[in-house]
């Protein structure tokens, strides 16, 4: 006898005690005025009892899943074909009790409160939601009843201990992890972020999800949850710059995430996003003004464009008809009408939430039905019937559980069977929506850990999209063209160099190099060409040497430039301090030759520190190669999905700022003191010493070079075209400039007395040329101009003199006077001067 049943197209129900008098009293009338039906031999028909379930499905909400709108006219199905199948239930009618949940915990176990507390007494619970199924399977142990879920995916439905009668027809969620594992090493990705709506179903699901990724060592790089608006959640998907993204929430919120999709631009050829399987194929369209979604239809499918979907195979896939006598394409027909009759627009594609899972409510009534056979054969050994069952007859309880668990059957959802947690064991189908539509990819059989791939898969730009954006290191190096024509014009310095060593040693007999102290000069022209030495090498990266050798390469551009400047400024240092010296001494001392040893001693001993203090460096804290990382950039030459991260090579030691300072401090003392000192000896010139003033305004030129130069390459250290170039230049420069200040004037000299001599050699044996004769002429003509000028000079001294002599007569007159006594006659010696007294000797030579 059924006690609840439909009234309206609204699927009200109809129930309470109030009726229960009514429908006893129609029982009896039955029984007792109306004929029993009869046979075809005229015996009376016995009746069919009646076995009564409880269903609660989830239609009209708001949240969550509302599956029932599809799962119920299903499970109504089912009930008409068992009850209508003679082989299955003899005697037997199943009747089913149900009421809207709306996918509430709350409003569910209300519900099922209603069914049991109201007769007749329910033999098993049909829910959906796995919220509303975590509730009523909780509580329904209390009561002895097994619970079949025909829409419940919580991996926490897993759990024997929590759930003890628990059996469901949907697979668990967890069933997609290892799918979407297998997707994600078949296409390379080793970086995903998540995505969850705040429900238990999902929260239990990313756990499994986070633990397998964890053994498969897949990089979880952030997990959001959102409770119902995921706008912010999204925000920082993209802020972490997620690419590959599983998405777990009902398919409400999913229209929401998917909108905030479109805002934030996550989709395209460089996204990946993997959806719920068990949406309604148009579900990015539906209820979208209703629900106050702001994206229009288009963006929708622009977003949801490309994504993958796992899900249970909830319709077999065979052709093979079915335990219930049909084939897949049968059920499906069959549930279009139902549907149709509800108004549902199926032929435009208007499904209904919970189509996908219409097969598995059609199969767990089956599964019921099953059970509930096998349980009466079993309680007819006993001598027991199914329908004594009361809410606390352990005994029945526990063969419905056993019948159930036992049962096996191939449904229009597929094999359906049930594990020892009571989970659905079921294959995994992967889908692609491809211009609008889903396309079956393949198929993953977690039991054998076989994927099936069919290889239709469609991306945006043609190719897999990459995990994560693709970081490429670019070492920036000096450009080439830059450091050829620099390392060219040191290469001329070098060879300049060379030439004047040469030219040093071969005309080192000459007066104008042999005062210039010539040994001293080569030395400086050593070190200037290691300068030029190292123009080649600070432009040598990583484009000509190895990591490997990098920080020898350091190394030796250290100890050359430092030995190079030391040689080649010590020299000119060692000049000018000579100079200085003298100046400070008395005049007789700088009557005496300079010793050369001096010069030599001065230099050597600037080269011994330096090669001191590069010694303790290097053994200490060596050079070794340091990159300098830039911020990323993005190509504007390339459509693919990468990022440029430029690196820079430096020469750096742990202390290096430490040595630096002791560099910078002991020769900028040393270009400082040699400032002073070209400054104080500037005006002074020392015959010993013939191009001192030329070294000073050399030490000029290297000391404003350097005070500059080294300052600003640690400011631009970082750009590496700028920093070679300045560098380079300043050492061409310095170098260039000094060579010409000292040895320019010298190779003229040497060479305008060797066009004299060369003069000089061709005039005829014993006579003149006529470059002397003019010589000889000027030399009369200032000695006559010389002679005049001494003999006014006596003549002057002579008449102060005269005027002397005259003025002390006319003194010893007054005294006389004075004194009475006539002074004594004057006589005036004749006036001899000597030549040259108290008079500069001037030497006139040739």
């Amino acid at each position: 006898m059924r006690i609840w049943g439909w009234s309206g197209s609204g699927g009200e129900m109809l129930g309470g005690s109030r009726w229960v008098g009514f429908l006893l009293a129609w029982e009896v009338f039955t029984c007792l005025i109306l004929p029993h039906p009869r046979g075809a031999e005229g015996k009376p028909k016995e009746r069919r009892r009646e076995l009564h379930l409880g269903g609660i499905f989830p239609i009209n909400g708001t949240g969550g899943w509302q599956g029932g709108q599809a799962c119920q006219p299903a499970a109504k199905m089912a009930l008409d074909d068992v009850n209508n199948n003679k082989d299955l239930l003899p005697n037997y009618k199943l009747t089913l009790h149900w009421n809207d949940s709306e996918c509430e915990p709350g409003l569910g176990a209300a519900v099922m409160y209603d069914l049991l507390y109201n007769d007749p007494i329910k033999l098993m619970l049909l829910a959906g939601c796995s919220t509303v199924c975590t509730t009523v399977a909780e509580a329904a142990k209390k009561w002895n009843l097994v619970v079949l879920c025909y829409g419940a995916s919580s991996p926490a439905l897993s759990d024997r201990n929590r759930f003890k009668t628990l059996f469901r027809t949907h697979p668990s969620a967890t069933v997609h992890n290892p799918t979407r594992i297998k997707l994600m090493k078949k296409f390379g990705w080793s970086r995903v972020a998540i995505l969850q709506q705040a429900e238990e179903v999902f929260i239990s699901t990313v756990e499994d999800l986070e633990e397998r990724c964890k053994q498969e060592k897949i990089e979880i790089v952030t997990r959001q949850s959102f409770l119902t608006d995921p706008t912010e959640a999204v925000r920082n998907l993209k802020r972490q710059d997620a690419r590959i993204v599983v998405g777990l929430f009902y398919v409400v919120a999913a229209r929401r995430v998917l909108c905030e999709i479109y805002k934030q631009r996550l989709f395209g050829k460089s996204y990946v996003w993997f959806f719920i399987g068990w949406y309604e194929d148009n579900w990015y369209e539906n209820g979208l003004e209703a629900e106050g979604i702001n994206c229009t239809k288009e963006e929708m499918r622009m977003a949801a464009e490309g994504h993958l979907t796992t899900e249970a195979v909830m319709w077999y896939q065979d052709t093979k008809r079915t335990t219930s006598g049909m084939t897949t394409d049968d059920f499906r027909n069959r549930l279009h009408a139902e549907l149709k009759k509800k108004g549902f627009d199926i032929d435009n594609g208007r499904y209904p939430e919970g189509y996908q899972e219409a097969p598995l409510a059609y199969d767990a009534v089956w599964a019921v039905a099953l059970a509930f056979n096998r349980t009466i054969t079993q309680l007819a050994k006993k001598g027991k019937r199914l329908e004594d069952f009361t809410y606390t007859n352990r005994e029945i309880a526990e063969e419905i559980y056993n019948a159930m668990d036992e049962t096996a059957f191939l449904g229009v959802s597929g094999r359906t069977a049930f594990s020892e947690q009571g989970d659905r064991i079921a294959l995994t189908q992967v889908e692609q929506m491809i211009d609008g539509k889903y396309n079956l990819q393949g198929y993953y059989d977690i039991e054998n850990f076989n994927l099936t791939w069919y290889g239709k898969e469609q991306w945006v730009a043609g190719k897999v999209p990459q995990d994560r954006t693709i970081e490429k290191t670019v070492l920036r190096t000096v450009s080439l063209s830059l450091y050829i024509s620099m390392s060219t014009v040191a290469g001329v310095g070098i060879v300049w160099g060379l030439v004047l060593i040469l030219f040093t040693y071969t005309y080192r007999d000459r007066k104008i190099i042999e005062l210039s102290h010539p040994v001293t000069n080569t030395l400086m022209l050593v070190g200037h060409i290691l300068c030029f030495l190292t123009v080649f090498l600070v432009g040598l990266d990583g484009q000509f040497v190895s990591e490997r050798l990098f920080g020898v390469m350091c190394s030796i551009r250290k100890w050359i430039l430092s030995i190079g400047f030391t040689l080649g400024y010590g020299a000119m240092f060692s000049k000018v301090w000579r100079v200085h010296r003298l100046t400070t001494k008395n005049k007789s001392a700088t009557k005496h030759k300079i010793q050369p040893w001096k010069l030599y001693l001065l230099v050597a001993s600037l080269v011994a520190v330096e090669v001191i203090y590069l010694s303790i460096w290097t053994l200490v804290d060596p050079l070794r190669r340091v990159e300098e990382l830039f911020p990323p950039e993005v190509p504007i030459d390339t459509d693919e999905d990468v990022r440029i991260r430029p690196i820079l090579e430096h020469c750096e030691s742990h202390y290096n700022n430490i040595w630096l300072g002791i560099t910078y401090s002991f020769k900028g003392l040393l270009l400082v003191l040699g400032l002073f000192l070209s400054y104080e000896t500037r005006s002074l010139k020392v015959r010993h010493i013939n191009d001192s003033r030329l070294v000073a305004m050399s030490i000029y030129n290297v000391a404003v070079l350097c005070l500059i130069t080294t300052p600003v390459t640690m400011i631009i250290s970082s750009q590496q075209d700028a920093s070679f170039a300045f560098v380079a230049l300043a050492i061409i420069f310095s170098s260039l400039i000094t060579m010409g200040l000292v040895f320019v004037p010298k190779v003229i000299a040497v060479w305008q007395e060797g066009a004299e001599r060369s003069d000089r050699s061709s005039a005829p044996e014993g006579g003149t040329t006529k470059e002397d004769e003019e010589r000889y002429g000027k030399l009369l003509g200032e000695n006559e101009t010389l002679q005049q000028i001494l003999g006014q000079k006596e003549e002057r001294l002579k008449l102060l003199r005269n005027k002397l002599e005259e003025k002390n007569v006319a003194r010893r007159r007054v005294e006389v006077v004075s004194e009475g006594e006539r002074p004594p006659p004057v006589t005036v010696p004749p006036t001899t001067t000597p030549r040259n007294n108290n008079l500069e000797q001037i030497e006139v030579s040739s």
